[in-house]
């Protein structure tokens, strides 16, 4: 029953605030020490991906997977980036469709459902010898990663011997729509910005798949995937994607250990984004819930944040149990 009901998770107290603790790491935390190699990958339908590569010589490889218009160059990625890599990881840091600074040549980028893209990364990365050991990921790519783990879990490559998910809307309908709160509106005007300002930039390649005159109509996170999300990327609506790649739905079917690791004071996530029942009743899905964190938060002053030890930890902890 891996339901984890006490945290050791004790941080400061302006970032007990779920508000400092979401916003402050963003603005202020700048982490050195990641050397970064960039790996074009094509894709099966004549796109590409790219793989930004920290290559220690190791035998171990994590894979980490950013959030809602990240990158691999985000902190927060950079961060997990050097806690793996100065513990002698190989780590890839997996930039979606479109985020890597280069636009994708597709109508369609990448969503929180994308799962085909994330095993084509993985096959690449076993092509070369270098097969994923663990995978790691946060908000939306947390979403991504616990989806592949329990959609097919037969399917998952037998290297992989734990993942962590950090601060995941595994309920994306409930997510979105607490992001159309006030409270939330700087987070969700900023996505919006950005999504918006990609959508123009490919309007004029793809007139026949790209309405821009849409964008007049989109206030919240909703109305795009409304607009642009859902049906460049063959749903029917925001309502059927939230529904088809919302990860709640493929938790119970996880064999791999994995750890969801999300605060309870995350802006971003609602009582459907804490699946106790779930943990309680599953061999591999673990729930640590710390009662501070924002999202993707977790601040400790100095080096490390808490959510990057505590990443180490888990992984680390499941590979010495499953080694080979």
């Amino acid at each position: 029953m891996p339901l984890i009901n006490s945290s050791a998770y004790r941080p400061g107290f302006l970032y007990r605030n779920a508000r400092m603790a979401t916003t402050l790491p963003t603005l202020l935390r700048r982490v050195n020490g990641v050397v970064f190699v960039r790996e074009h990958m094509k894709t099966n339908d004549d796109d590409f991906i790219d793989l930004d590569c920290w290559w220690q010589g190791s035998a171990s490889t994590v894979v980490l997977c950013h959030g809602l218009e990240g990158n691999a160059h985000r902190q927060y990625m950079l961060g997990m980036a050097r806690a793996f890599g100065s513990r002698g990881w190989n780590v890839v840091a997996y930039n979606f469709r479109g985020c890597s600074g280069e636009p994708n040549r597709k109508s369609y980028s990448y969503h929180s459902g994308a799962t085909d893209d994330l095993r084509q990364v993985l096959a690449h990365l076993e092509k070369q010898g270098c097969q994923a050991r663990a995978l790691v990921g946060f908000s939306l790519g947390g979403n991504l990663i616990l989806k592949y783990l329990g959609e097919d879990s037969g399917a998952v490559l037998p290297g992989i011997k734990a993942a962590v998910a950090i601060s995941v809307p595994v309920n994306l309908a409930e997510t979105t729509k607490l992001l159309a709160q006030p409270g939330n509106w700087p987070y969700s005007k900023r996505f919006l910005r950005k999504l918006s300002a990609k959508i123009v930039e490919k309007a004029p390649l793809f007139p026949d798949k790209i309405d821009i005159s849409l964008l007049s109509g989109v206030k919240s996170l909703k109305d795009f995937d409304d607009a642009y999300t859902a049906p460049l990327s063959g749903f029917a609506s925001a309502d059927d994607y939230y529904s088809q790649c919302s990860a709640l739905q493929f938790l119970p079917s996880i064999k791999t250990p994995s750890l969801l690791l999300s605060a309870l004071n995350d802006p971003f996530l609602g009582p459907g984004s804490y699946p106790r029942e779930i943990a309680q009743a599953s061999e591999f899905f673990h729930l640590e819930t710390p009662q501070h964190g924002g999202h993707v938060g977790f601040h400790l002053p100095g080096g490390e944040y808490w959510s990057e030890k505590r990443a180490v930890e888990f992984v680390e902890q499941q590979v010495a149990i499953n080694p080979l």
